[in-house]
Formats: C-alpha cells, structure tokens, sequence
C-alpha cells in the first residue's frame, strides 16, 4: 500500500501540518504573538513527560501542558506582569523544566533530539491519523470562528460593538495553537514549531490583499516547504525537520524580495 513508504507518511504529515499552521500562523503575525507561541511550544517537553511518567499518549499529555501554559501566560500578563517579561520567563522555564523532569523518568528511552527538532521520518499511521485529525479540528474551528477573530484583532472594541467576545476568541485561538503543537510535535519539534507558524504566514503576507488570501498562501508555502525540506533531507543527509524550515525561509526571503521589487 501507498503508507508503507516512510517518505510518504513523512510527506502527508508534513502537509497536513502545513495546512493546520497556516491559518494560526496568519492570526500569531497579524497579533504579533510569535514569542507567545515559542512559550506554549516550550511547555511540549513538559506534556512529554506527563504522558511518559502516567502512561498517557504523548499527544494527550502535550495538548493540556500546551493549554495549560497558554492559559498560564495569558493570565499572567494580565495581571502586573510586562507581556514580554512573562513570555521571556516561561519560554525558557518551560523548556529547562521539562528537559530537567525527563531526566528523572528512570527506565524510560526518551529521544530529546527527536522532541526538540522533530522525527518526521518516523511517523506511522497512527500519527498520520492524529495529524489529519487535529488538521481537520483546528482548520474547522478556525474556520467558524474565522470572523470574530478577524474582528477582534483588528480592534476589540469594534468587535465588542458587533456583539464579538474578544476574550472567547482568543480562547478560540489558544485552544488551536495547543492542538497545533500537539500534532505537530513529532514532525519539527518543540524548538521549531513556532517557525512553521511565523514563517509561510510571513512569506504569503507581502503578495495578498485579503487576510483569507495570506491564509490560502501561507498554507501553499508551508506545503512546498514540507515536501522541499523533505527532498533535500532525503538527499543531502540533513535533518528533516531544520531542512524543512530552511525551505520556508528561502521562500520567505523570494516573496520579500519580490514585493520589493514590485514596489519600486
């Protein structure tokens, strides 16, 4: 059957989180919330060894670290705390926690280069299954809630007026983020997830007008760059997941000298 190559579940699953981070991807660039995201990808190795430690499935367990700190850090900057003071601290709290406490599981193999950078090539079909799953769920999700959010990043007191609740949607996206990391953990890692959401988003944004189409485009250039990364990974004997990012940039820094050029 076509699944029992390895290269294609690696390039299905890196589709399906290409897909899956495009439209998230746009919403962290027009918030500009990129640190926000590299925080909540940080608190991955935390859900890792919640899974490993009570036997739960890794993605389980990252999805509640992921929301958890998502939630965490939102209250926190709330309440006294410098928006950029709290995402500093729990960005790099999470990541040494969660390297510390998998350091304690005594008797557990625990690849930390695959949680950090990813293992695309060993996706199976029950991770293929997961990815597409939550692919689905979050694209679906955003896809209802696609106006509210649109208003309340704009402006939230106009999205207040028009009877949008900024706070749920906000829920709303911090919900997507969490599923996104839990997906797609295997496939970039926890120190690179936040690439793969910035970067195609920032590359589509210098050649559309509408926000559904740097959407649209965010996921083309987050597909191309998957399956460019793939190849070169493939060939060149370079690790799949940085090869994958690599592509992205190369894309990104094309369209920014296109539009460039077309603005001159």
């Amino acid at each position: 059957m076509i699944l029992d190559s390895f290269l294609i579940r690696a390039a299905l699953a890196g589709v399906g989180v290409a897909l899956a981070a495009a439209p998230i991807g746009a919403f962290v660039v027009w918030r500009r919330m990129a640190y926000f995201g590299d925080a909540t990808a940080h608190a991955a190795l935390l859900g890792v060894t919640l899974a490993l430690a009570t036997g739960l499935p890794v993605t389980l367990g990252v999805l509640v670290s992921a929301t958890a700190m998502a939630l965490t850090v939102a209250a926190a900057a709330g309440r006294g705390w410098a928006a950029d003071t709290a995402l500093g601290v729990a960005a790099h709290a999470a990541l040494a926690i969660g390297i510390v406490a998998l350091s304690f599981l005594h008797g557990v193999r625990v690849d930390l280069l695959g949680y950090l950078f990813g293992d695309i090539l060993s996706v199976t079909r029950t991770d293929l299954a997961v990815i597409w799953t939550g692919a689905a769920l979050i694209i679906g999700l955003v896809a209802w809630r696609w106006r509210g959010l649109l208003l309340a990043t704009l402006n939230e007191d106009l999205a207040a007026a028009s009877g949008v609740n900024p706070r749920r949607e906000g829920l709303v996206l911090t919900l997507a983020l969490a599923v996104l990391i839990a997906v797609a953990l295997k496939i970039v890692g926890t120190l690179l997830i936040t690439a793969m959401l910035v970067v195609p988003a920032a590359a589509a944004r210098p050649l559309v007008r509408t926000p559904e189409a740097m959407a649209v485009l965010a996921a083309v250039v987050g597909t191309v760059a998957a399956l460019t990364g793939l190849y070169a990974a493939w060939h060149f004997d370079t690790p799949a997941g940085p090869s994958m990012v690599v592509a992205a940039v190369v894309i990104l820094v094309v369209t920014s000298m296109a539009a460039a050029i077309r603005g001159r």
